[in-house]
């Protein structure tokens, strides 16, 4: 029988109201000090709690802390289950019966993107009947489903016949293990599968949920990406029929804008034009010398209403997912490609942003309309460059692209003015055949073109978030913090080993960073210090607080125009429709009340959209570089770690590892604060920048792994890199020593 509490004793439902509104852990300590208990009063109040865990109120967690019973304790380890509508976790361990709860993850845009499997640390806060998770920290990852091949195994039996075993070989290169599987399905050796483990290694097991085919098809590669991270791809009847009935919809009431002669400039292979420009001389007295101009994008406000089922699937797939293959499109083809899309000689309904430019490039004033349009022409970039060049007869040179041009030069002069950060990276393109296979993997060549459009949607997306703030509206802001002080620390140590001087105490700008690239000049070490740089940077994400555009270097900033393939655009365009009375498709008051948790979940997205096609491009690098393993290729440095260093095929990029155990006979030590490798004996420096050849060993498309040795190695001589994770200590050396013989190119690098 339970104990009554004694005099001066907290009564049981005063114990778990505390522990309930404790927003951190609660032990015996904290109870008997939020009571004023003193050490007589602790033997009685130990009695309490056991008795109340006896009958089940209570239930001890890690390092002796409390909660609920049947509940969750404040600090625990989530499963990350489902990510399509924002993530939902379940416990990691949960052996009290019956069906664990489910746990929705509040999401920080600077964190790292969730997928499933992944396992991370959270303060668990109570919601009513249910729970809400806030992110701790990502643990290790184990996988409620997992991509990989399946592989069978055969052997002899003593009596007769042969026993067949299946086994998974994880897609993901950072798995370390192989999977039992104990169920193959219909799945055939060799075909890329879905599997669902269970247990825990070593003793796991899976069955295969779902064949996706084979998984050296060019195809696959995206394919991969879609299921690993989880990326709806797949459009419910509902937001279907929604989107054939909205696309055959009037456009209304709207201003006619069909005199202007405008265009759209877009990649040769774009899938849809959501912009269109147009400039001319401003007529405007007072602006002599200035630019008006128009940016119409496409008013997809008219055709997604809130709360529909498209905008439902809309919300959760936050953005359009491009890959080299396809496209997984924010919204569905008879609006992304159709209706939406600003196609020639058709009209089309837009959100159109008139712009008055000084002539220093000044945004003067700005006005949003809903307006219909007919474009002259979907032209690509290329060729708006060289029909300004001269190079190709255009009937439009003189009367639409040399007054853009006109007008872009005075938006370039005011770009000069801000000084943005200015960081000229290359960028991979993958070219493909119609059958999916790999032509070409190439730099991205970056035209006056590029940087038109460009200028034209930034002015645009500033005066988007002056006029919102014009008129007090809500507004879902583009923000990009500076850099942290930790961060900054890192990048002066880095530049000190380059002898560049960066001093911490000044106001960090993103002219700092120019000027700091500036010293380098052309220096062979540009590219890396490049690199560098913007890893220093912050990551850009979405929210209605106005904190300004470090990167950017304007103080308001929100992105308005593409809202064909990101959600963030598209409730900039309700907010303005709303705060201009424009008509339907407005803003709703529950969507203004959940801005901050909108930003939060579209910039989840984004990050995840872009995990997944840089993973796609990298097993596209490895497919098309599958051919030449063995050659020896020009390569750079990339990162050093005390395990070996990392490296990139010069002028076509993909990462792979050279294992520092591949080096040779003499001892490499690895030192963190400079960042290199060096050779005991010979002095031979490895270090990020550095340009040198290497054997291309191993390309694997699956994973998008690649593994290189030194020339000189003896070929298919090197471990593969997942059996030298740890420091290795031999005997007279030191952690991650390894042996190998000085590349005779490589020289010795001092600084």
């Amino acid at each position: 029988m339970a104990r009554r509490p004694l005099p001066g004793l907290p009564t049981r439902e005063q114990v778990l109201r505390f522990i309930e509104e404790s927003p951190t852990p609660v032990g015996k300590r904290e109870i008997a000090r939020a009571f004023g208990l003193h050490a007589q009063d602790k033997i009685a109040l130990k009695a309490l709690l056991r008795d109340m865990a006896n009958d089940g109120d209570l239930e001890a967690g890690a390092g002796r802390n409390f909660h609920k019973g049947g509940g969750l304790p404040k600090v625990t380890v989530l499963r990350v289950v489902e990510v399509e509508e924002g993530p939902v976790a379940i416990p990691d361990a949960w052996d009290k019966g019956g069906t664990p709860p489910r746990v929705r993850i509040v999401e920080h845009s600077k964190r790292e993107a969730l997928g499933i499997g992944d396992r991370i640390l959270t303060r668990i806060e109570e919601v009513g009947s249910g729970y809400r998770a806030h992110p701790m920290k990502k643990l290790s990852r184990s996988s409620e489903f997992v991509l990989g091949i399946l592989r069978e195994d055969k052997r002899d039996q003593k009596g007769g016949g042969v026993a067949r075993s299946w086994r998974l070989v994880p897609v993901d290169k950072r798995a370390r293990l192989e999977i039992n599987v104990s169920d193959p399905g219909e799945a055939e050796p060799g075909d890329l599968v879905l599997v669902e483990p269970t247990g825990r290694p070593p003793r796991q097991t899976a069955r295969v949920v779902e064949v996706l085919g084979d998984p050296f098809a060019p195809r696959s590669f995206s394919l991969i990406a879609i299921h690993a991270k989880g990326i709806p791809h797949r459009f419910p009847d509902e937001a279907i029929a929604e989107a054939n009935a909205a696309a055959q919809a009037p456009l209304g009431d709207r201003e006619d804008l069909r005199h202007l002669p405008i265009l759209t400039i877009d990649p040769a292979d774009a899938r849809d034009h959501d912009d269109a420009v147009w400039a001319a001389p401003d007529d405007d007295a007072a602006n002599q010398g200035g630019w008006k101009a128009v940016v119409a994008i496409a008013d997809v406000s008219w055709f997604v209403r809130p709360g529909s089922a498209l905008d439902r699937e809309a919300f959760k797939r936050g953005n359009s997912v491009y890959f080299p293959d396809r496209v997984v499109p924010m919204l569905p083809e008879a609006l992304s490609a159709d209706a939406c899309s600003l196609v020639a000689n058709e009209d089309r309904g837009v959100l159109a942003c008139h712009l008055q430019i000084a002539p220093d490039g000044k945004l003067l004033k700005w006005r949003f309309t809903r307006a219909v349009i007919r474009c002259v022409e979907n032209i690509a970039y290329e060729d708006a460059q060289a029909a300004i060049d001269g190079t190709l007869e255009s009937p439009h040179t003189e009367t639409i692209l040399k007054p853009l041009w006109g007008a872009w030069g005075v938006l370039d002069k005011a770009r000069g003015k801000r000084e943005p950060l200015e960081l000229d990276l290359p960028e991979r393109r993958v070219q493909i055949d119609e059958q999916g296979r790999i032509m070409s993997v190439a730099v991205r060549e970056r035209l006056d073109a590029h940087r038109l459009i460009e200028e034209f949607m930034i002015t645009a997306n500033v005066a988007a978030a002056k006029a919102l703030e014009a008129k007090r509206a809500p507004c879902m802001y583009r923000a990009h913090e500076p850099p942290s002080r930790e961060k900054l620390a890192a990048l002066k140590e880095y530049l000190d080993t380059f002898d560049i001087e960066m001093a911490l105490g000044q106001v960090i700008q993103p002219r700092t960073f120019n000027r700091l690239l500036a010293q380098v000049g052309d220096r062979p070490e540009k590219e890396q210090i490049s690199e560098q740089v913007l890893r220093t940077q912050t990551q850009a994400y979405y929210t209605p607080e106005h904190l300004g555009h470090f990167g950017l270097s304007l103080g308001s900033y929100a992105h308005f125009t593409s809202p064909i393939r990101r959600y963030s655009d598209l409730v900039v365009h309700r907010a303005l429709v709303r705060a201009y009375k424009l008509g339907e498709g407005g803003l709703s008051e529950d969507e203004a009340a959940k801005m901050a948790a909108t930003g939060e979940h579209i910039s989840m997205t984004e990050r995840r959209a872009m995990e997944a096609e840089r993973d796609t491009i990298d097993r596209y690098v490895a497919a098309f570089l599958s051919e030449r393993v063995g050659e020896v290729l020009p390569a750079r440095i990339t990162g050093v770690a005390a395990f070996g260093f990392f490296a990139t095929v010069v002028g076509i990029g993909g990462d792979g590892l050279v294992p520092i155990s591949t080096l040779g006979d003499e001892y490499f030590v690895f030192d963190k604060g400079t960042q290199k490798i060096e050779g005991s004996e010979s002095g031979t420096i490895f270090s990020p920048g550095l340009r040198l050849d290497l054997r291309l060993a191993e390309a694997n498309p699956i994973t998008g792994a690649l593994r290189f040795e030194l020339p000189e190695a003896p070929a298919g001589s090197g471990a593969r890199p997942e059996r030298h994770r740890r420091d290795r200590q031999r005997p007279g050396g030191r952690p991650g020593g390894g042996r190998g013989p000085r590349p005779p190119s490589s020289g010795r690098r001092k600084r």
